[in-house]
């Protein structure tokens, strides 16, 4: 009797920490997802320093500055230093992401950025809550056609050219209320039932664009669903100055 109880007492025991484990890799995961690395791209086109020059004087300069000034309002771009040694930056955190969870991508960003560009003059990084760059050249107001890269989901949809047609919809009608009058944050989200289900989208610029620039960007990316995302049920294509997401579940935070 008391043996067997014994065992099942072990058997319990080790359900329960299995249990634990699971939940405790599941919040992991979870976490880690919220915030996730999607790419990076180190610039040879403008060259690199040399450790210690005024160069990575100015970059050291300008990176902390960026982690104070974005969390606040979500966006941020300083240049420091002078020629032929300045350095320009931004940061920009997704529009549903609060200010500590910009904070808390940034200081994950930055010197991730730093580690996987050591000595290039212009880099860029992008996480799921942030986006960072740099570059020795003044690229504010100026779209971005060269840092660009495709995510999309393995499963594909059952009406590919329907589903691609509403896709394009929601994410231009998105584009109209990124880039409408008083829409300062250049970022919007919205939903198009699909019957029993539901598409979800999120467009968003970097700041540093007009309105019209940030339309026409946007317009640009959508117009490579075909390349990107043909007929999946999931996608993104994102860039160094503008990026949109679809899903056929809600991805967006709420307040």
């Amino acid at each position: 009797m008391s043996s067997s109880f014994s065992f099942k007492r072990i058997v319990s025991l080790l359900l329960l920490a299995s249990a634990i484990q699971l939940l405790f890799i599941h919040s992991v995961l979870s976490q880690s997802q919220d915030n996730a690395f999607l790419y990076h791209k180190c610039s040879d086109i403008e060259g690199n320093f040399t450790s210690r020059s005024p160069y990575e004087s100015n970059l050291n300069s300008l990176f902390p500055r960026l982690s104070y000034s974005v969390p606040s309002n979500g966006f941020g771009a300083l240049s420091t230093g002078n020629k032929p040694d300045n350095v320009n930056g931004l940061g920009l955190c997704r529009g549903d992401a609060s200010p500590s969870d910009c904070r808390t991508c940034l200081a994950t960003a930055i010197p991730e950025l730093r580690m996987r560009c050591p000595n290039n003059k212009a880099g860029i990084i992008w996480y799921d809550n942030c986006l960072v760059k740099y570059s020795s050249t003044n690229f504010f107001g100026k779209i971005d056609y060269e840092n660009r890269f495709y995510l999309y989901n393995v499963n594909n949809v059952s009406n590919p050219a329907s589903f691609n047609t509403q896709t394009k919809a929601l994410l231009t009608e998105l584009t109209k209320k990124a880039t409408a009058g008083g829409n300062q944050k250049l970022f919007a989200t919205g939903e198009k039932s699909l019957g029993e289900k539901k598409l979800y989208g999120l467009v968003q610029c970097t700041r540093d664009l007009r309105s019209d620039s940030c339309k026409a960007c946007l317009d640009g990316i959508i117009g490579e669903l075909p390349n990107c995302c043909d007929g999946k049920e999931g996608g993104r294509v994102v860039g160094g100055s503008c990026n949109f997401r679809y899903e056929i579940y809600p991805f967006v935070k709420t307040a």
